[in-house]
């Protein structure tokens, strides 16, 4: 008996769109979950590396205090998170100065100049009092935030390099042009048993880089004044820095007979004038005005008018600018008094009463001149004695227009992870990096965490509940994902492939 089965079997697609429709959803519904759920497995185990490091206490208390102990842990634990990095053919890992890292990844084009990411693995000390969370060193995720020394300063730049190396590599990822990654230990100290280190071995072997690329700025979400949308803002260049230590001495004596003045009188008297003196306001000398006369796109009416003739109105926004202490520091030479020791009983006067302070130097200003200003115009008193310690001038300002391959690469990779960024423009880096040790390798120097930075995050540098957003890391790690990939070609034009498509 023969079998009639053609009008019970399920019709092919070009018979019965509904039906092709239905199993086209069905296939890409699953293939959507599948991905999600990589996606998500790959966050969560970054997540997890990166709460690891925090938890290794790589504090760094002064040149010669360090916990070594901890900067030996770092190393086969960056072993475990990325086994991929370790045992790649190109890729040769050194340690330098005995605990800082330096990877040479070997692109496949030798023609094209390579250029190096810097991070730092050192911390600085923290109060365990006063956070959030149990410990600054816990790495406790809260409210969708991890907290811990080295979430934003500088661990999150390191880890987040590295695993963005290691996704690329799983996917049989291998550049065309090559690069170097330099992780230093001893940043936070000045850099130079690390990053000293690593240049002085890239001179011998003759290198020499299109770009580096370090920590510094960030995208800042309404820190800028009447400015609504995100802006990426790369450091050009950052301050110069010296340290003076200022002793006055005094004969020791008993309090019911008291001196006129004593060290400490003496001594508080010449830190008020620093503090109630400033260095001048030098809006306008220096990179500080590339920033605003590029934003002048961003700004309103009539911001936008007073930032396009800056020429006329550049002393009212330097005065608008001094009045908050975050954009005080783009303007002038910074002054903070941050020890002063003096007395160890409360009736005996003390023969002597120190106080260190630190001044960041503006980019038009050196060091000889601030320490002129110090003596001969604000202090000017010869009880006070001024001893200079650490310092370095400003570093040079790093090129930043459309014909510079960084930048190329800096504005595309930003606008490709970030696209709600209203403009990427310079501007400096407040605070000091290890890039500033690089200067014999390149001219282009540029300093920037992708990490959106609001207001309420401007304390937590050096202070208290320091932390970084789980969507932020992720960011992070995507955006050295792509800035990798666009660095491949000498015009970058079109984005690459996407973390999220992993």
């Amino acid at each position: 008996m023969k079998r009639v089965v053609t009008s019970q079997r399920t019709p092919f697609p070009h018979q019965d769109t509904s039906a092709w429709e239905c199993v086209c959803t069905m296939i890409f519904s699953s293939v959507c979950v599948t991905l999600l759920k990589y996606c998500l497995s790959i966050l969560k185990n970054a997540l997890s590396f990166l709460k690891g490091a925090v938890r290794i206490q790589t504090v760094s208390f002064s040149p010669n205090d360090q916990n070594i102990t901890a900067l030996e842990e770092f190393e086969p634990y960056i072993y475990k998170a990325f086994p991929v990095v370790f045992s790649t053919s190109f890729i040769q890992h050194e340690v330098i100065g005995n605990y800082s890292h330096l990877f040479t990844i070997q692109g496949a084009n030798p023609q094209l100049q390579p250029y190096m990411l810097l991070a730092h693995i050192d911390v600085v000390p923290a109060y365990p009092d006063g956070w959030d969370v149990s410990d600054p060193f816990s790495a406790e995720e809260h409210d969708g935030f991890i907290y811990g020394r080295g979430t934003l300063d500088n661990k999150n730049s390191a880890m987040g390099i590295l695993h963005a190396l290691e996704f690329l590599l799983r996917r049989n990822y291998k550049p065309q042009r090559s690069f170097y990654i330099g992780l230093g230990h001893d940043e936070e100290v000045g850099g130079k048993k690390g990053a000293m280190k690593i240049v002085a071995e890239l001179e011998s072997r003759g290198v020499q880089l299109t770009f580096v690329l370090d920590e510094g700025s960030f995208i800042f979400d309404g820190i800028i004044p009447k400015i609504e949308k995100p802006v990426a803002v790369i450091g050009i260049t950052e301050k110069g820095a010296l340290d003076v230590n200022l002793t006055v001495t005094s004969q020791v004596g008993h309090s019911s007979a008291p001196p006129k003045r004593t060290s400490i009188g003496i001594l508080s008297e010449a830190l008020y004038k620093l503090e109630t003196q400033p260095m001048p306001n030098l809006f306008g000398h220096g990179p500080e005005i590339m920033l605003f006369e590029q934003l002048v796109p961003v700004f309103n009416f009539p911001l936008n008018i007073i930032m396009a003739n800056l020429w006329l109105f550049g002393p009212l926004v330097g005065w608008f600018l001094e009045q908050t202490p975050s954009t005080n520091a783009l303007v002038r030479t910074t002054t903070a008094i941050t020890m002063f020791h003096a007395g160890i009983k409360s009736n005996v006067i003390p023969p002597k009463a120190d106080a260190t302070v630190n001044f960041r130097i503006h980019s038009s200003q050196s060091v000889e001149e601030v320490i002129l200003e110090i003596l001969d115009k604000t202090i000017n008193d010869k009880r006070v004695k001024i001893e200079v310690m650490d310092t370095f001038d400003p570093p040079p300002i790093s090129p930043w227009d459309d014909q510079t391959f960084a930048v190329r690469v800096f504005r595309q990779t930003i606008l490709d992870v970030f696209p709600d960024v209203a403009s990427v423009v310079p501007g400096i880096c407040v605070g000091n990096t290890d890039s500033r040790h690089y200067s014999s390798l390149t001219k282009a120097i540029y300093r920037f965490s992708s990490v959106v930075f609001n207001a309420d995050d401007l304390p937590r540098f050096h202070g208290l509940n320091e932390r970084i957003s789980v969507e932020d890391y992720a960011k992070q790690v995507e955006f050295f994902f792509q800035l990798i990939q666009n660095c491949d070609l000498n015009q970058p034009t079109e984005p690459h492939t996407n973390l999220h498509e992993l």
